[in-house]
């Protein structure tokens, strides 16, 4: 299994592993904001007793190289926290986790937070904004080898906000409000996949996380 980064473009941008009682568990990707400092979803680090951390823009399964999952000569060591708030039977609210890297990660530029408030301009325009988002993530490609036309749409697509109140109706846990941002998520138009969580949703070209990648509808 082959997984990539964005091309190699963002450095600070890692695959990460949690590890289980000494056994890898599950994957996903996260952005580097400190030396030392993993910003991912609340849902990668919830239960995890380690982690391991790539950074290359490609890590092969198999390759000693990489030494995928379990850690090997280029990855790193941390220690995952969850968000105070977060509570796996409501998912949707407060995912966010980071890890602390056991040893400092110097690869030169790391990602940034929003200034606060930064989507309340673009819920009060509903919808008129242009401002354009860029996934970046290690997940599947696609889910369904069949649908090479929308997978490759999807790989190109860039993602743009969805803005408005209860989306899917009053008291929708997809309401846009306070704790979450509803980006398109889907082959036609563009988004994120199997593998993504945690991974950084930036503005535009930029390194500014506007928003970590939760979970998927469909």
């Amino acid at each position: 299994m082959d997984v990539t980064n964005h091309g190699g473009t963002t450095p600070y941008v890692g695959l990460m592993v949690a590890d289980v009682a000494g056994d890898p568990q599950w994957r996903c990707t996260g952005t580097l904001i400190s030396p030392t400092v993993f910003l991912t979803a609340g849902h990668c680090t919830y239960g995890a007793d380690d982690v391991t951390i790539w950074f290359e823009s490609e890590v092969k399964r198999g390759d000693p190289a990489f030494g995928y999952p379990d850690g090997g000569p280029t990855s790193v060591e941390g220690t995952p926290y969850t968000h105070p708030a977060y509570d796996p039977d409501a998912f949707y609210l407060y995912d966010l986790g980071v890890v602390v890297l056991d040893e400092p990660m110097d690869v030169g530029t790391y990602g940034a937070l929003p200034d606060e408030g930064f989507f309340d301009e673009l819920f009060t325009r509903r919808g008129l904004s242009k401002q354009r988002f860029t996934p970046v993530g290690y997940g599947l490609q696609f889910t369904n080898p069949a649908k090479t036309v929308q997978e490759l749409i999807r790989y190109r697509a860039d993602v743009q906000i969805i803005t408005g109140d209860n989306l899917f109706g009053g008291g929708s846990v997809f309401d846009t409000d306070d704790e979450s941002v509803l980006f398109t998520n889907n082959a036609k138009t563009g988004g994120t996949c199997f593998g993504d969580s945690g991974g950084p949703i930036f503005v535009g070209d930029t390194n500014v996380v506007a928003a970590v990648t939760s979970f998927g509808i469909n």
